[in-house]
């Protein structure tokens, strides 16, 4: 049986991703942290549509023993990928010298660490392998100040993606990187976005808009996709202002907001 690989599966914006790929037929492998969260996701998507199979596995990212045991439980059932869907990230937001050391390598696994060690493992159990679609970030296109790890984990993955794509060519594996701005999916965030006033609501797209854009950007081969026009015409901003100039303007936006969702 072929499946589509979704992370962060219960959140936001992996949960849009599940709903969309259910309409496609696409049977689905649903991972989170979270049996009961999984569990509720699985019986509210075959209540809509009952012909799909849906395995849901939960594993700790951060882990290497849980995500061999999540590996180890794919190869019993003999599950195939035709599509993997990388949505999995934290977003911790404060000055780093405040962080403490458990948060910095939780963030480091789960964001970096855990989403290429799971697209390596994955890309053996392709069946073949069509699509990859990986959740990066506006944060990663310059450095950000009072931000700096998670800018960092996403420029990381954007880069890596980026690469992988060219590797894959002669395989005829599509591979797309994600670079949304703000996605109202827990009530932080939500506060957040209206807290940037216009910026903020400019910026500002749906799990449900994020995911069904990237579906279709993976299906024409884009490298990078920016959803929505304000964030294409920040990103193009963000590339051509010198860092300097950027990194002073996101210092004075970010160094008064902290959050630690996680």
């Amino acid at each position: 049986m072929v499946y589509t690989f979704i992370s962060g599966a219960t959140g936001g914006i992996g949960k849009a991703f599940a709903y969309c790929c259910a309409k496609e037929n696409y049977n689905l492998f649903l991972t989170g942290r979270s049996q009961e969260k999984l569990e509720t996701l699985r019986s509210e998507i075959l209540n809509r549509f009952p012909a799909l199979q849906i395995e849901i596995c939960p594993c700790q990212l951060t882990e290497s023993a849980e995500r061999a045991k999540m590996l180890s439980f794919i190869d019993e059932k003999e599950i195939k990928f035709e599509r993997i869907i990388n949505v999995a990230g934290v977003d911790i937001q404060k000055a780093f010298e405040s962080y403490t050391q458990e948060k910095v390598v939780f963030q480091i696994r789960v964001n970096v660490e855990a989403t290429i060690s799971l697209t390596h493992a994955l890309l053996s159990r392709g069946a073949p392998l069509k699509e990859i679609v990986t959740i990066s970030s506006m944060s990663g296109v310059t450095p950000m100040p009072y931000f700096a790890l998670y800018s960092a984990t996403k420029a990381a993955l954007t880069s890596f993606f980026t690469s992988l794509r060219l590797e894959l060519k002669k395989q005829g594996v599509k591979v797309t990187t994600v670079l949304p701005g703000g996605v109202p999916t827990r009530p932080d965030i939500v506060a957040d976005i209206k807290n940037q006033g216009l910026w903020g609501k400019l910026s500002s797209k749906s799990p449900q808009y994020v995911a069904e854009r990237s579906l279709k950007a993976v299906k024409k081969n884009k490298a990078v996709f920016v959803p929505g026009f304000f964030n294409k015409f920040l990103y193009f901003i963000m590339k051509i202002v010198p860092k300097c100039l950027s990194m002073r303007f996101i210092a004075n936006r970010w160094r008064k907001q902290t959050k630690d969702a996680f």
